[in-house]
């Protein structure tokens, strides 16, 4: 019997997804979970910058901020598995957020592309303050009211909430959306010490506005080596925390391969590797794989800190 060939067109429809070899096929975008001018953001923007070199197309990054960090990832796992959208999806998000308040999403709802930088924590007043050390912060939140501090994700909050459930202390969290905005609080008077970021606080010790009082990382920041960790005062807390990027299930593996793969060049761009360490983010390549396991150990290991500490869940 003389067999019949199929047309293309049927083929095509009964092959399964279509192959993404010709990605991207227009302009993309990268969904930041901060606030324009946090630390997130500029590094959001440094590697959307590195990346477009490698992609040959544009990326238009786009802030959506607001409940730790949590509403741009609840509002990706929404979306279509467009590989042209990318989103910000930080450690935070996945790791620590899901065992304090409610979120929209699960790690099953991405395809992890890459991660591209570690965060590092420090705790600052202003300089007028009266807290010359980390201990002399601790004495004051043990009085009165206690010390306010402002917040705009969950690492933040972790660092002097542990802090306050182990030494007595009382530290209140003020809400703000991004890292810019509890700096201009902490600048303004608004609070009297906040968690944050080298690019929200070394500019200001810089010119004098600023003290920082010890580094909430594991480890003392490179470019403040006399300042101590929380370890070296003697309290047993610490911050650690990524920055990577993922998109919708669903989306053509081959172009998530080609996503990954501009990331992980990109960030070995010595401008964009400089770039972020300038604003005291430690440039990584972590392939998507390795950034979603690093996300799964983490959620496990924090979701223990958590219990242990008895931190209680947000209200949201």
């Amino acid at each position: 019997m003389k067999s019949k060939l199929l047309p293309l067109s049927l083929i095509a429809l009964f092959a399964g997804p279509a192959i993404a070899s010709d990605f991207p096929k227009k302009e993309l975008t990268m969904t930041v979970n901060y606030g324009a001018g946090s630390n997130t953001d500029v590094a959001s923007r440094i590697i959307a910058s590195a990346m477009e070199k490698e992609l040959g197309k544009s990326i238009v990054v786009e802030n959506r901020a607001g409940a730790l960090g949590t509403m741009a990832v609840s509002w990706l796992a929404k979306q279509a598995p467009d590989p042209h959208r990318v989103g910000v999806v930080t450690y935070a998000t996945q790791a620590i957020s899901p065992h304090l308040m409610k979120v929209g999403y699960t790690m099953d709802d991405f395809q992890w592309v890459c991660g591209f930088g570690r965060y590092l924590y420090g705790v600052a007043v202003r300089s007028d303050s009266p807290h010359k050390t980390i201990n002399d912060l601790i004495a004051a939140a043990k009085k009165d009211k206690g010390v306010s501090f402002g917040g705009a994700s969950t690492p933040n909050l972790i660092a002097l909430l542990e802090l306050g459930r182990i030494t007595g202390a009382k530290f209140v969290q003020i809400p703000y959306n991004s890292g810019a905005d509890v700096r201009a609080a902490l600048l303004g008077g608004h609070i009297e010490s906040m968690v944050q970021n080298p690019g929200d606080i070394l500019p200001h010790v810089a010119t004098g506005e600023m003290r920082m009082l010890a580094s909430a990382s594991p480890i003392r920041w490179p470019m403040a080596p006399d300042v101590p960790t929380l370890k070296d005062a003697g309290y047993p807390v610490e911050v650690d925390s990524w920055i990577g990027l993922g998109v919708r299930a669903g989306a053509p593996a081959d172009a998530v391969k080609r996503l990954e793969d501009a990331c992980l060049k990109g960030v070995k761009h010595p401008d964009a590797a400089e770039k972020l360490t300038n604003i005291g983010i430690v440039p990584v390549g972590l392939t998507g794989a390795q950034y979603r396991d690093a996300l799964k150990s983490g959620y496990q290991k924090m979701g223990a800190a958590i219990k242990a500490a008895n931190i209680p869940r947000i209200s949201n």
